[in-house]
């Protein structure tokens, strides 16, 4: 179903994210116009669409767009090709990072006016994310040091002061950070994410840890702790050393820091390592379009029947099909049919069963 659809976003990823040399300002937009002529064959907008947004939320999320024009030209390309319905939650996105600049200009001075015991070696940043807007993040709980869970506390004072009512849910999963580190060779700062983070924060409070103590720590889930600790220590920025070597980490694996890490950057990125994520990801993302499309079937199905009140079953699918916007097997639509049945929207006419009747 899915392929060709984010087979495209991705593409388009690859055009816009920040290090694509391969074009101007003037050929990039070139390209988008070639990719929306393929974009209007496709029938599966709706995949297109999720996959495009969370492309665009990592754009975003960590600076990574390569020009904020083309992004918004790309936006454009697709409101006017399929409406603004279609990239309202996109534009949303765009608005919330834009409210999240101010927001954070606010809380600076705010912070620094007030004297409350700030940290003063941590800077934060935060991008308030309007849930819906979003692609779904699963939340995951982890153990933060004390100095960045005061930060977390006087920030959300600070915002819910000024939005009463609110929720705040912080996402661990999407926190990235800039450490400062010092090696033999010299200091150098650490591009990493928040799970990254909260491993290397431990080597300052002792020297060798094991996979299990790390885990304890940290709080981090296992699966995405070895994931962390194979880019710390068996990437190509080894800024740990694992005992035994080896391209996996196992149960029994100990982890010390490398203090004779060296490399010609400054700054250095240190990726996740993304294999199984990605797999994880896109089946997530599959699921979700697949959801979404449930509920689009059923909200047409009732606002036909509603508004006919009793229709014959091949009436019925064909203006089902008419409404919607990507193509349904008809078994799908008679397993949606018959769940609405069930859930008492409608029945079958008890003299003719190909007939469906409207329950108000």
């Amino acid at each position: 179903m899915a392929e060709t659809e984010r087979s495209i976003a991705k593409y388009v990823d690859s055009k816009l994210r920040a290090g694509n040399k391969e074009a101007t300002d003037e050929e990039l937009e070139k390209m988008l116009d070639k990719i929306m002529i393929i974009f209007r064959f496709i029938y599966g907008k709706d995949v297109f669409e999720a996959f495009y947004k969370k492309d665009l939320a990592k754009r975003l999320l960590v600076g990574k767009s390569a020009s904020v024009d083309a992004e918004k030209s790309m936006l454009s390309k697709l409101k006017h090709e399929c409406g603004a319905a279609f990239t309202s939650k996109l534009e949303g996105m765009f608005k919330d990072m834009e409210l999240s600049k101010d927001i954070m200009i606010q809380f600076k001075q705010v912070k620094y006016m007030q004297n409350q015991n700030v940290p003063g070696n941590i800077e934060l940043t935060v991008n308030i994310l309007t849930m819906g807007y979003w692609p779904t993040y699963v939340p995951m709980e982890v153990h933060l040091p004390p100095e960045m869970v005061k930060l977390q506390e006087i920030f959300k004072t600070f915002y819910l002061g000024k939005h009463s009512g609110r929720k705040l849910q912080w996402q661990s999963t999407l926190g990235h950070c800039v450490l400062k580190a010092e090696f033999k060779e010299g200091k150098k700062e650490l591009q990493v994410s928040l799970f990254q983070t909260l491993v290397l924060l431990m080597f300052n409070e002792g020297e060798e840890f094991s996979l299990e103590e790390i885990k304890q720590a940290t709080g981090i889930e296992d699966g995405e702790l070895r994931r962390t600790l194979q880019s710390l220590a068996c990437g190509k920025a080894r800024v740990l050393a694992k005992n035994p070597k080896g391209k996996d980490i196992e149960d029994g694996d100990k982890f010390i820091c490398n203090d004779d890490f060296k490399h010609k950057l400054f700054r250095i990125k240190i990726n996740q390592i993304q294999m199984k994520e990605t797999v994880e990801e896109q089946a997530s993302t599959t699921e979700r379009v697949f959801q979404d499309r449930q509920y689009q079937i059923d909200a047409a199905i009732v606002r036909i029947m509603k508004m006919r009140k009793t229709l014959s079953h091949n009436l019925l699918v064909s203006e089902v099909y008419n409404q919607l916007k990507f193509p349904v097997k008809p078994a799908d639509l008679k397993k949606r049919i018959e769940s609405l049945i069930d859930r008492d929207y409608m029945e079958r006419d008890k003299e003719n069963p190909n007939q469906y009747n409207y329950i108000a």
